[in-house]
């Protein structure tokens, strides 16, 4: 079953389960992934974006929830943050498990040795090969300067 299917067969279960909060969550989902479509539409024939954009999609929800909840707790509304929180939980819950430090640190250094980088100039060829083996298993920003100490 492909992310999209996941997601319609979890959004007609939170209807019938009735669960509001949840099934406001699912519909952002799926809005967020029709929008890509009609953005990516090249042709009538086609059947929208594929599991790998989906999963950028869910990450990229995940990532702007996050900055809210920080926003909301600085802001002191913590039942805001609370709200966002409810929201990462659904959409985590259609991405892949995240790395672990450890695991990360030699995924970096398996594609390092991959790629054959040995500069700061190589950065984009290490990064190529994380996201293609790794989307959505890890934060790339997170990786992005570790990536730069190990190859200046």
């Amino acid at each position: 079953m492909n992310m999209r299917e996941r997601v319609n067969v979890a959004l007609k279960q939170a209807m019938k389960d009735k669960a509001a909060d949840r099934l406001s969550t699912l519909r952002l989902i799926n809005a967020a992934i029709k929008d890509r479509d009609i953005a990516a539409r090249v042709d009538a024939d086609s059947e929208g974006v594929g599991d790998s954009e989906v999963l950028a999609i869910l990450g990229k929800m995940s990532k702007q929830r996050m900055e809210s909840v920080r926003a909301y707790e600085e802001g002191g509304r913590v039942d805001l943050a609370e709200r966002e929180r409810a929201e990462i939980a659904v959409i985590e819950e259609f991405l892949p498990r995240q790395l672990t430090q450890a695991e990360i640190d030699t995924a970096v250094s398996d594609a390092i040795a991959a790629t054959g980088a040995t500069s700061i100039r190589d950065m984009g060829k290490v990064m190529g090969e994380l996201k293609t083996k790794y989307l959505g298993q890890m934060d790339f920003g997170a990786v992005g300067p570790m990536i730069k100490a190990r190859l200046s």
